[in-house]
């Protein structure tokens, strides 16, 4: 979703994009790039960010991801440049709200040690396995 709200805001190419994605990290992460964040989660180069997130971290970046989109379609913004500098200032007003309640930054956070796709395919083998009927609810 925030791909398109991106798109529609002037956020085109894969090199915008790219520059668009990194500005809302390096809000949240507090000056910390896509680079730096792979790097200190030393995750390899096809693994994604995201996937290697605890509940906390996850949701603080689902926030960001969710607020940014809220905010182009709100504000209309059809600007490249104007869309990369509202989501680092969304990535760091969330920033700012984690540090007022006193938690963690989510660069301090632990990295785990499953991916949330090892995790989900564990998971799935064990409900055929055990030949579970799964409720809808859970």
């Amino acid at each position: 979703m925030l791909l398109e709200a991106a798109h529609n805001a002037g956020v085109i190419t894969n090199q915008e994009y790219a520059e668009f994605q990194n500005a809302g990290y390096i809000g949240l992460y507090g000056g910390l790039t896509v680079d730096d964040i792979h790097e200190r989660k030393k995750l390899k180069d096809n693994e994604k960010i995201l996937d290697f997130m605890g509940s906390t971290e996850l949701i603080a970046n689902l926030f960001r991801i969710s607020q940014t989109e809220e905010k182009l379609k709100k504000d209309k913004i059809h600007s490249c440049s104007k869309a990369t500098s509202t989501h680092y200032e969304v990535g760091a007003k969330v920033r700012k709200a984690i540090e007022d309640i006193g938690g963690t930054m989510p660069e301090d956070l632990p990295t785990p040690e499953k991916s949330i796709k090892q995790i989900e395919k564990e998971q799935l083998k064990k409900l055929k396995d055990k030949k579970t009927k799964l409720m809808l609810d859970e």
